[in-house]
């Protein structure tokens, strides 16, 4: 969950760690806060002014606190067809990618990820922060006998027919994420001559300003733009070549939230957690169909057949700014809290997210949301909230 961007009660604690961009933030005066085991940015010149950027022109992220696993290995394919709900055969062609989850038996999410194809036998993964330690954890467990875990990169040979090397680079690997209708363009100046823009859901290798990197066009924002890759000891010099361009700001934790909230992209830990299955969230999309077992599968399939009793809604709130865990009523009774809200600056209204009774789920069910003392009307509407985006664009 986003700390509440106001900084109300947050304490800095020794353990906190920080990504290899830490001073790079304290000079550009941004303000700190705990976030995922992490000390992170939260806001420079002010949120609504770094949601705005994005929307408008570019904005940069730190998101090196993320996990990112490899997998490799002659039965790669199988174990993570086996534990993860998308079908990766649709992902066969090297350099792409899917959005995916991490089940346990009961449906229950442990995770949301990012699977890149980026070898003949090697997957990439993009984890939560605050999952790593659980993500490897289960992976591990399921893994087939004779599976290897490291941190440290691939072994010089390649594991023997069926079984998988499972490799921890978090420590080794940074990723920023520039977002924004300029986001591309300023990639593509980067890289110079003789490099292709990569389409979006795939990975590409660059060179951006000497340095060496990985180009995946994804992103969290609901615009156009990418996720770039590269060693902890060259991710300033990347972030440094960004900012030198005038349209580009500086973006923290609180407009990363905003931006997210608006498209309705759901939050580990506030939209679903290992209490809530893919269908309720919303996430069926996610799951494939006809791919075979995995862990999970017949609870899902389950749900599927009898429907869910509540379902994750998107909500527009009329006055006031809705947080998580506010009281939704439906003639006066509760029926549910809120998940994920916040302000949107687009809209200029309040936004959020909510389980309701799957009878209630319905685009234009009313209900009120207990704001402090006062109550405020909240609409079912469909996400996105904002539709009109430099991504909206390129799906059009």
């Amino acid at each position: 969950m986003i700390p509440d961007v106001k900084g109300n009660g947050l304490k800095m604690t020794e353990n906190l760690r920080r990504t290899p961009l830490y001073e790079e933030h304290l000079a550009l005066g941004a303000r700190m806060v705990p976030f995922a085991g992490y000390e992170m940015p939260v806001q420079y010149a002010g949120i609504i002014e770094e949601h705005n950027a994005v929307r408008s022109f570019a904005g940069v992220f730190d998101v090196c606190h993320m996990a990112e696993f490899r997998v490799f290995g002659f039965g790669a394919f199988d174990f993570l067809q086996r534990v993860l709900t998308n079908d990766l055969r649709r992902i066969s062609e090297l350099g792409t990618a899917q959005y995916t989850l991490l089940c346990d038996e009961d449906a229950g999410i442990i995770d949301d990820l990012i699977v890149y194809h980026t070898g003949d036998l090697e997957y990439l993964i993009i984890a939560n922060a605050a999952n790593h330690t659980t993500d490897l954890d289960w992976l591990t467990s399921h893994a087939p006998e004779g599976v290897t875990v490291s941190g440290s990169g691939p072994t010089s040979e390649m594991s023997p027919e069926g079984t998988v090397e499972l490799v921890d680079e978090s420590e080794r690997t940074a990723m920023i994420a520039l977002q924004g209708p300029r986001a591309l363009s300023i990639v593509q100046e980067l890289a110079g001559t003789g490099f292709e823009v990569p389409d979006r859901f795939t990975i590409t290798e660059a060179v951006l300003d000497t340095v060496p990197a990985l180009v995946a066009r994804t992103g969290y924002t609901g615009e156009d733009g990418v996720e770039i890759l590269t060693h902890v000891s060259m991710i300033a010099g990347i972030w440094r070549s960004i900012l030198s361009f005038p349209e580009v700001a500086p973006c923290g934790l609180g407009a990363r939230d905003t931006l997210r909230l608006e498209m309705g992209y759901p939050l580990h830990g506030s939209d679903m957690d290992r209490g809530v299955d893919p269908i309720s969230a919303g996430l069926g999309w996610a799951v494939g169909r006809d791919k075979g077992p995995f862990v999970g599968s017949e609870a899902i399939a389950r749900l599927r057949e009898e429907g869910p009793a509540r379902r994750l809604v998107g909500l527009q709130v009329d006055a006031g700014i809705p947080r998580a865990g506010y009281p939704l009523l439906r003639e006066g009774e509760e029926v549910g809290k809120v998940a994920s809200g916040t302000y949107s600056p687009t809209l200029q209204t309040g936004i959020a997210t909510a389980y309701v009774p799957a009878s209630l789920a319905e685009p234009g069910t009313e209900f009120e949301v207990v704001i402090r003392k006062k109550t405020a009307m909240a609409t079912v509407v469909k996400p996105p909230f904002v539709k009109d985006t430099s991504l909206s664009a390129v799906k059009a």
